[in-house]
């Protein structure tokens, strides 16, 4: 994996030599195993590398085709290299040792701009064709990497990340007020719709799941996949479904285990990292390699209050994962002295963008730490497992029952989901008639979040009518689960933030995350299956539980009950530093800045309303996190904007 750039005088005219070095002295600031640029006439394109994979080692990027005339730089590692050797007829004595990069290059010959679509795994690459002055590049389906942009009428320029680009000539630093007034109105943690833009006026990326192409000065970018969800796989028993799950989720694990150091993983107590941990530990074992889990646990002295059924502290579950799977090192960190507030200043400069998962920032960050500190070269996580191998809403599917007048399946399936889970029968039918005719939820039970961008920045964009048409809900309004699952697959802007998070805590730490959860094969896989699979007996998450036998501890594969509760002690944590966390605010709320970004009656309500110490259960409570959210804006309009 490495760090892209470069750039192309759209005019033909020579490059300035010192334009790429500075470009490239931009990502100094990120480990390196190597450096390399290629520079010629109206073209410079630069590769600052990190090796990861056995064929990474030594190679040659950017690579130069001087047959074709062509020249790669990706940032890529490629997981379905047998199928594309093969698709390729890539002579066996060159398949061990050609790079991902060559690979892709090869794709490109064969099936031109139509080649992204034959890829698996993480990347984002470009191609120059010199002979006849066209560029190509694309970034993946999810957008696991990312690639920015800068086009004017003479220079189009690339790079894994932005401030490099603020390096050239004539580039301002610039804040793109749309951008942010989406930040700022979306309730959620998508950052914004406008999956092109950037927080940067001058600034743009390429989406996932497009392709980039200029020709003839003409610049167009393009989606290339499009994942369909009505083809649906038709297998015979139960059985044959969950070896169908086994042999796809193995082979997205273990060829993302291809690495020449350590290999390690975020582990919770549940059920999508338990079961990457559990594939990846069997895998790692063939190869005489031991796997490295990290686990984040809450402080020493924090008093749990969450409900009964929600657990802060996993490492029951954890633990129980561990010995049950085997070949695992354990580490358990709980990062005292970090919290949120400690980890703005870090997380602005890794993102270069303000953010919204500052509840995890701070352990997220720790273990990156940790796993660089340790060698670990690809960090393995689950985080898209909810979508994809763990799917299996049960109440939304009960509720399909309930429309559809399948009494006796509907009754079947609530008798043995109260009885594995404990629940009262009419409770359980209360929440599904609702969920069945959500026109009978009163609106006593909705509520908003609160609304604290500026009235004129919101009015000047139009940004509160371009969310709705994009479907973001400001209130809790009941959401149908299936419904909300084809939007996470069509709708790119909820990939892109992950991405990007993903990218740059990857580069930074020079430990690749990597997510057999959010593998093309998995995701197309698990969308093909039908929903009776994925709920079955009155158990949720039926597919994942069903096919985990044996390679998962009872306790973890069968638990229904228990939820882990990432990040509650944060509120907790913040404590000590409370009155400089207020301070600042009060300084934002009385500067200039604010009074054009946010509504300053509402920040100062909430400033007031928690001025003494919180109390450690509201760290979920939406007022608290609109705080916490406008102090990261703060520090990154004085920070990356106003220079200070």
């Amino acid at each position: 994996m490495s760090a892209i750039a470069g750039i192309i005088h759209l005019k033909k005219e020579p490059v300035p030599f010192e334009h790429g070095r500075n470009i490239m002295k931009g990502l100094e600031k990120f480990p390196a195993d190597d450096i390399q640029f290629w520079h010629k006439h109206n073209a410079f394109i630069g590769n600052h590398a990190q090796w990861i994979t056995p064929e990474s080692v030594g190679e040659q990027q950017p690579f130069y085709d001087s047959e074709r005339q062509c020249v790669i730089t990706a940032d890529a590692i490629i997981d379905n290299r047998e199928e594309l050797f093969e698709k390729l007829q890539v002579e066996r004595s060159r398949q061990k040792h050609m790079p991902d990069s060559q690979l892709i290059l090869l794709a490109y010959y064969k099936w031109g701009e139509e080649s992204p679509k034959h890829l698996v795994g993480d990347f984002a690459y470009i191609i120059w064709d010199e002979r006849n002055q066209k560029l190509f590049g694309a970034r993946d389906f999810s957008g696991s990497r990312t690639l920015y942009y800068y086009k004017d009428d003479e220079r189009f320029a690339f790079c894994t990340t932005i401030m490099p680009l603020f390096t050239l000539p004539g580039v301002k630093k610039e804040l793109n007020e749309e951008w942010m007034a989406e930040f700022l109105a979306i309730p959620g943690m998508v950052d914004a719709i406008d999956v092109y833009s950037t927080v940067y006026k001058t600034i743009l990326q390429v989406p996932p799941s497009h392709a980039i192409s200029i020709s003839y000065d003409r610049l167009s970018l393009k989606r290339y996949n499009y994942i369909k969800m009505d083809e649906k796989l038709v297998l015979k028993t139960d059985f044959e479904y969950e070896e169908a799950f086994r042999e796809v989720f193995n082979e997205a694990v273990t060829s993302r285990i291809r690495s020449i150091g350590e290999v390690g993983a975020h582990l919770s107590g549940g059920l999508d990292s338990g079961s990457v941990v559990s594939f990846a530990a069997k895998a790692l074992k063939e190869k005489n390699k031991r796997l490295h889990t990290y686990s984040y646990i809450p402080v020493d002295d924090f008093e749990d209050w969450t409900p009964n059924y929600a657990l802060p502290d996993e490492r029951p579950y954890i633990k129980s994962t561990v010995k049950h799977v085997g070949n695992i090192k354990d580490n358990y960190l709980d990062f005292k002295g970090s919290h949120p507030f400690s980890e703005v200043d870090d997380w602005l400069d890794i993102m270069e963008m303000p953010y919204k998962f500052f509840e995890n920032s701070f352990w997220v960050k720790g273990i990156y730490e940790q796993a660089s500190h340790q060698g670990i070269k690809v960090l393995l996580s689950g985080a898209r497992g909810n979508a994809t191998i763990s799917w299996g809403p049960v109440l939304d599917y009960y509720a399909t029952l309930f429309r559809k007048l399948k009494w006796m399946k509907l009754f079947q399936e609530v008798n043995q989901y109260c009885r594995i889970s404990q629940v009262e029968k009419s409770r359980l039918l209360k929440v599904v008639g609702k969920k069945a005719f959500p026109a009978l939820a009163s609106n006593n039970e909705l509520y908003s979040f609160p609304k604290w961008i500026s009235p004129e920045l919101a009015e000047r964009v139009k940004v509160i009518n371009k969310l709705e048409n994009a479907d973001i809900y400001f209130s809790n309004r009941p959401i149908n689960a299936y419904e909300e699952r084809e939007r996470h697959f069509a709708k790119l802007f909820y990939w892109n933030a992950t991405g990007i998070s993903s990218t740059k805590a990857s580069l930074n730490y020079a430990s690749w995350n990597r997510d057999p959860t959010n593998d093309l094969r998995v995701v197309k896989f698990t969308l093909s299956v039908p929903d009776h699979q994925f709920i079955k007996k009155g158990q949720n998450r039926s597919l994942v539980r069903r096919s985990t036998v044996n390679l998962l501890p009872n306790s973890v594969r069968l638990n229904q009950n228990i939820r882990g509760k990432q990040g509650a002690d944060w509120l907790h944590r913040m404590v000590p530093q409370w009155g400089n966390f207020i301070c600042e605010l009060d300084n934002f709320n009385n500067s200039d800045t604010a009074s054009e970004l946010i509504n300053k009656k509402v920040i100062k309500t909430f400033i007031d309303k928690y001025r003494s110490n919180p109390l450690p259960q509201n760290a979920f409570n939406p007022e608290i996190r609109v705080l916490m959210r406008s102090f990261i804006v703060y520090k990154f309009i004085r920070k990356n904007i106003e220079g200070r």
